[in-house]
């Protein structure tokens, strides 16, 4: 009886107990902020002066229907959908064939090939701002959705493939041999059994890219200038004026655009991280 009860009292290693507490004080840390934001977000500007970390008296939801109707946040979470809709597809369609061409096919610049999309990795898009504007003025891009596509898929390709290459290099190998004994051709080594077997690889490098895009501020605003053309996050700053700011309808909006990103990140965090792990160990 004693070596049972020993057994079923397990004891707890001090640097658990300190790793938990730890990751306690993180999630109140990042957990607050956006607590904070939603309290704000339905009080009144008088009660955000006077006081601002209180609980608001009445709730106004007429904040939100304010920033959504008002502030054009409709038109522009239409257009940062399409804009980063269209941009994942191709990115991912890109990132994965080249992906398995570097992981899989036995070529002479496959590496080279590889490098070539972690230098992209390691080039900010602050370097390139002027020179893109400049020729995408020249060919009539600018001002367009299809000026943001564009490079957007060209920043979001070097993550998708550093991402997917490690899910393809960590297949078994002998699957695309027996594939190809039995006559199948290279395409259908990489539709038919890489793709399937790449799906948490997908959705990791998809999400990843749509959020990026969807949270991008510098390329949206400089390109575009159409009102009835801007994203979701240019048309936060409107909330911002030079000589007033209305805080609580733009805490509203703000609230509005990242609770699709929460809802994803709180549903699929295990995919995430299984994901970002297994991409980033094999092969």
């Amino acid at each position: 009886m004693s070596e049972i009860k020993k057994v079923g009292r397990r004891k707890i290693h001090p640097v658990r107990i300190i790793i938990y507490v730890v990751l306690c004080l993180l999630v109140v840390l990042y957990i607050t902020p956006l607590l904070w934001m939603l309290s704000v977000s339905v009080k009144t500007n008088a009660e955000v002066m006077a006081s601002p970390f209180s609980l608001p008296e009445v709730i106004q939801l007429g904040n939100y229907i304010y920033a959504w109707t008002k502030g054009n946040l409709g038109i522009a979470m239409l257009n940062s959908l399409i804009v980063c809709g269209v941009a994942l597809i191709v990115s991912m369609f890109l990132g994965s064939m080249a992906s398995f061409a570097i992981a899989r096919m036995e070529w002479k610049f496959s590496g080279a090939t590889m490098g070539y999309f972690m230098i992209g990795m390691m080039v900010p898009v602050h370097c390139v701002l002027i020179p893109l504007f400049v020729r995408f003025s020249k060919l009539g891009l600018t001002n367009s959705l299809i000026g943001l596509i564009l490079p957007y898929i060209t920043f979001s390709l070097p993550m998708t493939v550093f991402l997917m290459v490690g899910f393809f290099k960590g297949m078994p190998k002998e699957l695309f041999e027996a594939a190809c004994i039995d006559g199948t051709s290279i395409y259908g080594c990489f539709f038919k059994i890489a793709l399937p077997l790449s799906k948490t690889g997908i959705f990791v490098s998809g999400l990843m890219t749509f959020i990026g895009n969807w949270n991008e501020l510098l390329l949206a605003m400089v390109f575009i200038s159409d009102t009835t053309k801007k994203t979701l996050p240019v048309t936060l700053t409107y909330f911002v004026g030079p000589y007033a700011t209305n805080y609580v309808q733009m805490f509203a909006a703000i609230i509005i655009a990242i609770a699709p990103t929460i809802v994803v990140y709180c549903l699929f965090s295990n995919q995430i991280v299984e994901g970002l792990t297994a991409g980033a160990v094999k092969g």
